[in-house]
């Protein structure tokens, strides 16, 4: 059945809702969302420009108003709980074509990986059922498929299904995941980003489609240290290559890098920008890494790529409980696991077995309405070890001379006895200073 808000194709534009407020987002000299939903809106043989128009025309309202006129309610397709948006209009008397502008959350594949006809196939189905606005992508990863009226989110979903694609998290739930580029492209990945990215979603997908949690969880992966999809201050459990070996130079490249840009660019932008002061540049132009100092920063990496690389002993290290501002305010991730190799498909197997561990221990203390790094912060981080079964570390701790947990005086003995004990257990020999 046709909506009689939603025009057939040839019947020509609607008339225009004079936009004054929203036409000044237009005029500074970045892109503005504005222009996009305005060439929508001005597609003549597009069956959404009433819906793109009187979307315009509220948003317009609001800004008129300073208020928001969406409500929620209740909108999902057959076997769903979530992962869909549902948005209708309280001023649908007013602007009846945008009454209803649901969105669907769909999952991209792990690695945001597609095929030129993917894409194409993906808008085609957009233009048919919903309003043609798509944003890739939402802070969890998914493709937010924007505008679609009630009646049109089971075909729409139908349709992205039989092309292999499925809804993603909404509602206090697991959310949809995010992996960066990773070792398809980056020089400087530590693990393999996307077979993590998969095996732990694929795991835990009912708790996606079904809301069972107090409050929403999000996994993310990044391949290194620049955190390229913001795992650490967005993710309630974060995947963060790293290396424990020394870090690789190459001498020869960092001459010809010196040669290139000059000692004095060298010294001010390389060596005095490393936060531990890690790095020092010899008379003949090589360079010497104080690898127990370096902090995996990823600046003089990122700055030499042909000189510097990751050491060899790769891995991840996973920090839990990153997320904006709700209860406590905005919180970077806490160091739990310092090092965890995701080398064999029994690496991959652990990972989800700590992964179940933390959705359980969520799913049985957090509050209502509460991430688990507010758990973290609420509980302490001693008792919250103590719950999932992690053992402390010094490694765990940020500001050693500074921390409440221990006494400064007794900080470096206490870790250098860890250390021993650690390489005790696992047969090693400590070497002397």
């Amino acid at each position: 059945m046709q909506d009689d808000s939603v025009r057939k194709e040839g019947e020509g534009a609607p008339k225009k809702h004079p936009t004054p407020l929203l036409d000044e987002l237009e005029s500074g000299p970045w892109p503005s969302f504005v222009s996009g939903l305005k060439r929508l809106r001005d597609n003549a043989d597009a069956r959404y420009a009433p819906m793109m128009n009187d979307l315009l025309g509220q948003l317009e309202h609001s800004y008129e108003n300073r208020l928001g006129y969406w409500k929620g309610g209740t909108v999902s397709v057959f076997g769903y709980g979530g992962g869909v948006i549902p948005r209708f209009s309280e001023v649908a008397d007013k602007y009846p074509a945008s009454k209803e502008f649901h969105t669907l959350r769909i999952q991209p594949p792990a690695g945001m990986h597609y095929t030129t006809d993917l894409l194409r196939k993906m808008c085609d189905v957009w233009e048919k059922h919903g309003s043609g606005l798509i944003a890739f992508h939402g802070q969890s990863g998914d493709i937010m498929f924007q505008g679609c009226s009630t009646e049109s989110v089971q075909p729409a979903f139908d349709e992205f299904n039989e092309m292999g694609l499925d809804l993603g998290g909404a509602g206090p739930a697991l959310r949809t995941s995010m992996s960066c580029v990773g070792h398809a492209r980056c020089e400087m990945s530590c693990y393999d980003e996307v077979k993590a990215h998969r095996t732990v979603i694929n795991e835990f997908l009912d708790e996606m489609h079904r809301p069972a949690l107090p409050y929403k969880f999000k996994f993310k992966f990044s391949g290194c240290g620049n955190d390229c999809v913001n795992a650490i201050h967005r993710a309630d459990f974060a995947v963060i290559g790293t290396w424990r070996d020394a870090m690789k130079v190459n001498q020869d490249e960092v001459k010809a890098y010196v040669e290139k840009v000059g000692r004095k660019y060298m010294i001010d932008s390389v060596i005095t920008r490393c936060p531990t002061r890690a790095l020092s540049l010899n008379d003949d132009d090589t360079l010497d890494v104080d690898n127990k100092s370096c902090v995996r920063c990823m600046h003089c990496l990122n700055v030499m790529t042909k000189a510097l690389s990751p050491g060899d002993d790769r891995g991840a290290s996973i920090l839990i409980g990153g997320k904006r501002a709700l209860k406590v305010g905005d919180l970077m991730g806490t160091m739990i696991i310092p090092f965890f190799k995701l080398d064999t498909d029994e690496d991959f197997e652990k990972l989800v077995a700590f992964a179940r561990n933390l959705l359980e221990f969520f799913a049985d203390n957090a509050l209502e309405h509460e991430r688990i790094g507010e758990t973290l912060d609420r509980i302490g981080l001693p008792a919250f070890l103590e719950a999932i079964g992690v053992d402390p570390d010094p490694n765990m701790v940020n500001h050693p001379r500074t921390s409440c947990y221990v006494r400064t005086d007794d900080f470096t003995d206490e870790a250098e006895k860890y250390f021993e004990r650690k390489a005790r257990e696992a047969g090693l020999t400590v070497a002397s200073e």
